[in-house]
């Protein structure tokens, strides 16, 4: 008779750890790679001392734009009174400010204007708010029709690809500042006749307008070649297999890819239509006084630095400090979104 054998034990399971090891170095999706692209380009901006001393400089301008009103109704002056009528006693003999540095005191801070008289630091606080909303609507009209024209272009490619290039090379090849000089004119006689006054609304709608029409080129070439490479990509073939319509590829597909460019190519181009529309004011072709504007400051104080500089020194120098730190905020914003750009 056999003696029946134990049987086998069970074999011993591995715990789940001793399967798969979690290493203790890994990433619990709190780490650098759980981190958005957006987030991470913060986080580099915030390291950039000169872009965030840029930001601040750009956001104080916009500020005192935005709330010049208030500001010059506290202070107590406006733009437009010309004191030295009810108060002669404000300039001298040659019409120039009889108290010292263009007048300045407790009363007007900035000094006053030659001549007339006004309030140079309410003249400057709406010249500046003049000029950033010109160049603002300008800067954002030109980006649409850039975005718009440039990725509908290189995705389509064939005839409107080359038909769009063509118009493209023929709007880079004009000499702006002059074709805007004698351009100007010619717009405002569509809309008014050439011995009626011109209102101010219209001239800031056609300045904007006409900056429009002619800088949308650059950004659109841009994107264009950006789309190129873009649309033969994977995840753009596959919107096609599903039966996406190209406006919806274009915009949901190319653009959210396009980000980068076009947030940099808008930094560097509202600093240009800043200095672009004060010089169209300093020619006589833009705003024109007694509408403020930083063109017509500067314009104004060229007639009077020989003797006084006060009245051109506050608005030149506003505005170089506003065109730097928006020049400097378009190369921190660009480094930080696209770091390979600084090597």
């Amino acid at each position: 008779m056999t003696t029946p054998t134990p049987s086998a034990a069970p074999p011993e399971v591995a715990p789940e750890s001793a399967i798969h090891p979690v290493s203790p170095s890994a990433p619990q999706g709190t780490g650098a790679d759980s981190r958005s692209p957006g987030r991470l380009a913060w986080n580099r901006f915030k390291r950039d001392r000169t872009g965030v001393v840029s930001a601040a400089v750009v956001i104080f301008f916009f500020v005192i734009a935005i709330g010049a009103p208030l500001i010059a109704k506290l202070y107590g002056k406006n733009p437009y009174t010309t004191y030295a009528s009810a108060r002669p006693g404000l300039l001298n003999a040659f019409s120039y400010p009889a108290g010292p540095n263009g007048g300045m005191s407790s009363e007007f801070w900035f000094g006053i204007e030659p001549q007339l008289g006004r309030d140079v630091f309410t003249f400057l606080l709406y010249g500046i708010r003049t000029s950033l909303l010109i160049a603002t609507a300008a800067t954002l009209l030109t980006v649409v029709v850039g975005v718009v024209i440039g990725v509908s272009a290189g995705y389509l490619g064939g005839r409107t690809d080359y038909l769009v290039g063509r118009v493209i090379d023929i709007l880079l090849s004009f000499p702006s500042t002059l074709f805007f000089i004698a351009f100007m004119p010619v717009v405002y006689g569509l809309f008014v006749a050439s011995d009626d006054n011109i209102p101010t609304s219209l001239r800031a709608t056609c300045l904007i307008l006409v900056l429009a029409a002619f800088g949308w080129a650059s950004i659109a070439r841009l994107l264009r070649g950006q789309a190129l490479g873009l649309r033969t990509r994977e995840f753009v073939e596959a919107a096609k297999v599903t039966g996406a319509t190209p406006r919806r590829i274009v915009f949901t597909e190319l653009l959210p890819n396009l980000w980068t460019p076009i947030i940099i190519q808008s930094t560097l181009m509202l600093p240009a239509y800043v200095t672009m529309e004060a010089g169209l004011a300093f020619l006589g072709v833009g705003i024109i006084d007694p509408t403020p504007d930083w063109g017509v400051m500067i314009q104004r104080g060229a007639q009077f630095y020989s003797e006084d500089i006060t009245f051109m020194l506050f608005p030149g120098l506003s505005m170089v400090i506003f065109v730097l730190a928006f020049n400097l905020l378009g190369d921190s914003v660009r480094d930080a979104l696209d770091p390979k750009s600084k090597h």
